[in-house]
């Protein structure tokens, strides 16, 4: 009975608005010829037929209601939403109506009509016309409201009926944010089956499912695939104008079940279509295991995976130099609520790394065995707006560190290098490659420390990222900012990049530059279409002016290249691990080195930007400013 009443009022609701108008007046003509016969009834104690006088009777209801009704706008008002105000309404005019019925059946009289129904009948008219507003109101109210609820639930297909589809099935219907329509499963034998009421379809079916049945989302519920299986189902839902959500991979879902919030929208990362090679569990302990460890720059992007990963290795304590205090405060707080079996000691340390005395003092204090220097200005503009200040911190801040640590007798020195500094444009890349070249001088000049580098290109969510900006740009409606339609850049996950730094330190012999394996170098463009195509939008532009979201070109930024590079030369040579390769470069001997660095802390010290850059120019021989001095102080001074 309650699933036949459903239906009922679905159908109803369901009916154009001039039908349901209609009807609601059929039913005002019957509750008027009803209670005529009520009222009759209740006047003479028996049931009399509608004829002669008693028909007259029925016929002046119905021409004095409908009209008044039809004044006072009952049958523009939306039944399921009766409240007080439209009862009071209905009483209004059954009011109005009960007067005039009254003053022509009671008052004058008609022959052969009781006067008494004169006055019953409007009463029971008004009982019958009220309740049956009110019975709409709980009949189809709930009803429609669920009708809106399910319409205002977004459509979605869960990609994989396994255990993780299955899990994810649950959790959506017991939200309200959206409906599960039914599965897609590569498995052919499970193509037109029903797992939980909901049918399973081929993959090849999505472009009809989402113009048949509105779907918006694709939830991906494939944990245990590989990054290059995942690159080939997105790129097969390309095109279909659906977001796609997707679930972590199986060692990153906690144990338990699958949930809503597990999911995520898919970043470059699944579409670099490579997986990550297996880290090799004897590298990474080598530097680490049970040592003291020093992580400068360590609320930074790089610098905070490295001490999460380091200290799940286990060092014996684990020092955190940073200069912004609230990054350190972050990652100190993460380090000391990470579930770890490591009994490490962490140590945040407020401090630049200029700062030669506060680092000559806690180098002094707790003589690391391994330091990695993440501590570096990087972003490329700003650096070359504040040029002085870029070239002090990367260039003087990796001389202070290192000297240092040579001389509290550090093992391994690290320092985290970019692809910018090959054949650098920026000023940003050229104080990179010459801090490489200092590490390189000081290699060969002093034996009791290694000294490496290892050279990548861009990590993804770093700060600055351009992942994160067009994903917010995305979410705000566009337009996405885009400096050059044909820049193309390197990617790596930040837990890959940081897992083969610390592989590299241990393949170090001195000197080396280590370069990382970045896969293939991917267009910026084709990046902003996919993350748009992905988020389930197109891409608005002159052969698709009905677009969502449109791409502005705004033009290269002082310092940056359309393309980067990660060897200055074309002789890398391989290692023992199948994504760190060697370079060999030139450099200058640390007695020449010395003293052109010498003229360039002078230069900085009374911050001449254009000496400094000179230098700069002298040193790094590859370095070639692509514009002139954009320094803020020295455009606003000169």
């Amino acid at each position: 009975m309650k699933h036949l009443l459903i239906n009922l009022s679905t159908h109803l609701l369901a009916l154009p608005r001039t039908v349901k108008r209609l009807v609601v007046l059929l039913m005002d003509v019957s509750l008027c010829t009803l209670a005529v016969w009520l009222a009759y009834y209740l006047r003479l104690g028996e049931w009399v037929a509608l004829s002669g006088n008693a028909l007259l009777a029925v016929a002046a209801s119905i021409g004095i209601a409908l009209p008044l009704f039809i004044i006072s706008g009952l049958y523009r008002a939306i039944f399921r939403y009766s409240g007080l105000p439209a009862l009071l309404t209905v009483a209004r005019a059954i009011g109005i109506y009960g007067l005039i019925y009254a003053a022509i059946f009671t008052a004058v009289g008609i022959s052969g009509v009781p006067r008494t129904v004169g006055i019953l009948q409007p009463v029971l008219l008004l009982l019958m016309v009220g309740g049956s507003r009110t019975l709409a109101r709980i009949w189809l109210g709930d009803q429609y409201q669920d009708i809106l609820r399910q319409a205002a639930q977004r459509k979605v297909l869960i990609y994989g009926a396994g255990t993780a589809g299955r899990q994810l099935a649950a959790a959506v219907m017991s939200g309200h944010d959206m409906r599960v329509a039914g599965f897609l499963d590569d498995n052919p034998a499970l193509h037109g089956s029903v797992l939980n009421g909901l049918p399973i379809h081929h993959p090849a079916a999505l472009p009809r499912l989402v113009a048949n049945l509105g779907i918006s989302d694709v939830l991906m519920a494939l944990p245990s695939v590989n990054r290059k299986r995942r690159n080939e189902i997105l790129s097969g839902i390309h095109g279909t104008h659906v977001a796609i959500r997707i679930l972590p991979s199986v060692t990153e879902l906690a144990q338990g079940k699958v949930s809503i919030a597990d999911l995520r929208e898919p970043d470059i990362d699944d579409l670099l279509g490579r997986d990550p090679v297996r880290p090799n569990p004897f590298l990474l302990a080598q530097n680490i295991a049970g040592k003291v460890v020093l992580v400068t720059g360590a609320g930074g992007s790089i610098g905070s995976e490295l001490c999460r990963q380091i200290l799940d290795v286990g060092p014996a304590v684990l020092l955190l130099i940073e200069q912004n205090e609230f990054s350190l405060y972050t990652i100190h707080q993460e380090l000391e609520e990470k579930p770890t079996s490591s009994k490490a000691r962490l140590v945040p340390l407020l401090t630049s790394v200029q700062n030669e005395g506060r680092l000559r003092e806690i180098m002094s204090a707790w003589r690391p065995d391994t330091v990695y220097h993440a501590a570096a200005y990087k972003h490329v503009p700003l650096v070359e707006h504040n040029s002085v200040e870029g070239i002090r911190n990367n260039v003087l801040g990796t001389l202070k560190t290192a000297r240092i640590a040579s001389e509290n007798g550090v093992s391994l020195f690290v320092l985290i290098s970019t692809d910018k500094a090959v054949r650098p444009t920026s000023i940003m890349g050229a104080s990179k490659r010459l801090a490489e070249m200092i590490l390189q001088a000081l290699a060969h000049s002093r034996a009791d420390t290694l000294f490496t580098m290892v050279r990548f290109g861009n990590v993804l969510d770093s700060s600055g990222s351009v992942v994160p900006r067009f994903r917010q740009q995305i979410r705000e409606g566009g337009p996405i900012t885009l400096t050059h339609p044909d820049i193309t850049r390197y990617f790596m996950t930040i837990p890959e990049a940081v897992q083969l730094v610390i592989q590299a330190g241990a393949l170090a012999n001195g000197g080396d530059v280590f370069v990382l394996d970045m896969g293939q170098p991917v267009k910026i463009m084709d990046l902003a279409h996919q993350m748009t195509t992905l988020s389930g939008l197109t891409i608005k532009d002159k052969d698709h002016p009905e677009g969502d979201i449109e791409i502005e070109i705004t033009g290269l930024r002082p310092g940056e290249k359309l393309y980067e590079e990660l060897l200055i030369g074309d002789n890398p040579g391989p290692t023992s691990h199948p994504k760190i390769m060697k370079a060999h470069e030139n450099f200058l001997p640390w007695p020449e080195l010395t003293q052109q660095l010498q003229m360039l802390e002078g230069a900085l010290r009374i911050s001449d930007v254009r000496a400094a850059r000179l230098i700069l120019e002298r040193l790094v021989p590859d370095y070639t400013p692509d514009e002139g001095i954009v320094d803020w102080v020295y455009l606003e001074t000169r």
